[in-house]
């Protein structure tokens, strides 16, 4: 379970006060991007009733937040901001984020955007015939499983958000994990294996606009890192986590 804490900061604002108030967060929102103990943060105003408003604040720890940002040189800049509305904080509470969690259909996950299950079969079907005909791979994948390529097309599509069928016939991450260790594979071999999938991705036919291949790529960087990392000779495997599921990060899906 994540250590992130979320805190909701309440507060009743009179209609004629709202312009200073709203002016006050715009300054004192500064400190708060620059507390390193800020995840993020949101002031939103109720459309039913003009007078609430609720401040979201992410914190990496609610001790985080309580013995970091309120005893650093940022907090006594903000409580000056945004001292003269304390009086009207109805509530103010952390929260610990729940397993019941996720996206709506209104942005759609990596995996849809891809062309679904069928896009990631393609993609692994083309990829293991390039890493089979590598000079630099092949010896990593030697004995390679028939069923190798259909595996790595079912924890793709988890991890870019589509059903967890993966988690659900092989395990989670650290099952994953496992299949590297002791493999000593190479930072050369790691680029290349990068290469090749992005090249199989061109042959396939997953989408080519830049917010996709950002995010995609961003991914592949990532495991990739973490695979040479757990094949070293000095790695402990991880404890059990679940399949990692990854989303648009900075770019969201192009409308065009």
């Amino acid at each position: 379970m994540t250590t992130e804490t979320v805190e909701y900061i309440r507060y009743r604002i009179p209609e004629d006060r709202s312009a200073e108030f709203l002016s006050a967060y715009t300054h004192a929102s500064a400190k708060l991007a620059a507390a390193p103990q800020c995840v993020d943060y949101e002031l939103a105003r109720c459309e039913e009733d003009f007078e609430h408003y609720v401040l979201r604040i992410t914190w990496t720890s609610t001790e985080d937040h309580l013995e970091g940002f309120r005893k650093s040189e940022l907090f006594p800049d903000f409580l000056a901001d945004i001292r003269p509305y304390i009086e009207n904080i109805e509530e103010m509470r952390h929260y610990k984020p729940t397993a019941v969690r996720g996206r709506g259909a209104a942005v759609p996950t990596l995996f849809a955007w891809a062309g679904g299950a069928e896009a990631f079969s393609r993609l692994t079907t083309v990829f293991y015939e390039k890493v089979l005909a590598d000079d630099l791979l092949a010896p990593v994948f030697e004995g390679l499983a028939p069923e190798h390529a259909e595996h790595v097309a079912l924890w793709l599509t988890e991890v870019f958000g589509g059903p967890p069928a993966y988690s659900e016939t092989q395990g989670g991450h650290g099952h994953m994990v496992a299949k590297h260790m002791g493999r000593g594979i190479t930072e050369p071999q790691r680029r290349r294996w990068v290469n090749l999938i992005q090249d199989a991705a061109d042959e396939a036919g997953l989408p080519t606009d830049p917010e996709f291949r950002s995010a995609f790529l961003a991914y592949v960087e990532w495991g990739t890192r973490l695979a040479v990392h757990f094949s070293g000779p000095d790695a402990k495997p991880p404890t059990e986590q679940p399949v990692p599921v990854w989303s648009w990060g900075a770019a969201p899906p192009y409308r065009g």
